[in-house]
């Protein structure tokens, strides 16, 4: 069976390269594709409609624990009591047990691995004493990460009306967990954790059937559906595809793979500008110098349709007069990139030197100049 499904896989996996872009369609609910690096969202569809996240919603509960473990609040040698609340939760569980003291690492890995319900909520309750302090900071993170569209009632994902997210929401997410915790984020590529004496696999099949996959995380209930968070890297690129609503869980691997195949064949990232790189000279009145250096404050990448890059262009708008003091960093001006006439993104242009103010005959004299310009 295992050998049929990754023949149907490959077989559409060849269907899919071969297609044009605008053919894409994908069996689910809703999806989402986006580049790692830009964040620049490649294909999606009712990316922005609320729908019951289930077993995603552990991708927050595990945000919450590794701020705590950065943090020093938790350690992951900690031993965590289990409580009878946690013992008797429902759904997928890790089997840990009352008097049975389990470390938080252990606790992480039944998570992430197992998606263990009895896992999220010893954690919860290692964290802040209980899962509905914590579900609190949940939302909070979910806040601060801008995921707008979100609300969480627990921490395991077990259906609830006010308990939701959307596709575009847990790409957010996904982003802020392989970006702020790189040294935790290799969890998601675990394909088997055992705890008293209980093997059980890793349900994102991608780990076994695609080189490429590192992660992240699978999702069921009967009203979500089949949903499924991958993560890949293909010559230094990462993509993350967000599914949501498929129909089985075969269903979700197959088109999870097909929307990544359809991100490396069809978009380059391309890496435009260095951090700090000198850009731009522009004229500075009454400073000790009559020239400053600009540039921007980050690395500069976009995601575009292959063959397109030629018609980036790029159009920079300075602040003048531009008077000195000047400080490093400060902003200066803007840069706007255009493809095919359309404004695709906007960036600060900022100093990249500090400039004093010139002696009272260079201000005096910048003075007058200003007068006449």
């Amino acid at each position: 069976m295992k050998h049929l499904f990754l023949l149907i896989l490959v077989c559409l996996t060849i269907s899919s390269a071969s297609a044009q872009q605008q053919d894409l369609k994908i069996a689910a609910r809703s999806y989402l594709l986006s580049d790692f690096q830009t964040g620049q969202v490649l294909a999606g569809q009712n990316a922005h409609e609320r729908i019951e996240p289930a077993s995603l919603t552990k991708l927050m509960t595990a945000y919450v624990v590794f701020s705590a473990l950065k943090q020093n609040q938790i350690s992951l040698e900690q031993a965590v009591p289990v409580s009878e609340n946690a013992w008797r939760m429902i759904g997928s569980r890790m089997f840990i047990e009352p008097n049975k003291p389990v470390t938080v690492d252990e606790l992480i890995r039944g998570m992430i691995v197992q998606s263990g319900n009895d896992a999220c909520i010893a954690l919860a309750e290692a964290v802040v004493g209980s899962e509905e302090n914590f579900t609190k900071l949940m939302n909070a993170e979910a806040e601060r990460l801008g995921m707008k569209n979100t609300h969480f009632t627990n921490s395991t994902g077990l259906p609830d009306p006010d308990h939701y997210t959307t596709a575009y929401d847990l790409t957010l997410l996904a982003t802020a967990i392989i970006r702020d915790f790189p040294e935790f984020y290799p969890l998601y590529s675990q394909k088997e954790y055992t705890y008293n004496h209980i093997p059980q696999p890793n349900r994102n099949r991608l780990l076994w059937l695609d080189p490429h996959v590192d992660g992240m995380k699978t999702g069921w209930t009967k009203t979500a559906g089949y949903c499924l968070i991958t993560s890949a890297t293909r010559d230094k690129r990462r993509l993350i595809s967000v599914i949501i609503g498929a129909n089985s869980a075969n269903a979700r691997s197959i088109e999870s793979q097909r929307l990544l195949n359809y991100g490396f064949q069809f978009y380059d990232t391309l890496h435009l500008y260095k951090k700090n790189d000198s850009l731009a000279t522009i004229h500075l009145w009454k400073g000790a110098q009559n020239e400053l250096k600009a540039g921007f404050d980050r690395d500069v990448y976009f995601t575009l349709p292959k063959g397109q890059a030629d018609k980036l262009k790029a159009t920079m708008e300075y602040k003048q007069p531009l008077i000195a003091p000047v400080r490093m960093g400060q902003e200066v001006g803007t840069v706007k990139f255009t493809l095919d006439d359309k404004v695709v993104e906007t960036y600060p242009l900022v100093s990249l030197e500090n400039v004093d103010t010139a002696n009272f005959i260079g201000r005096a004299w910048d003075s007058v100049k200003l007068l006449f310009n």
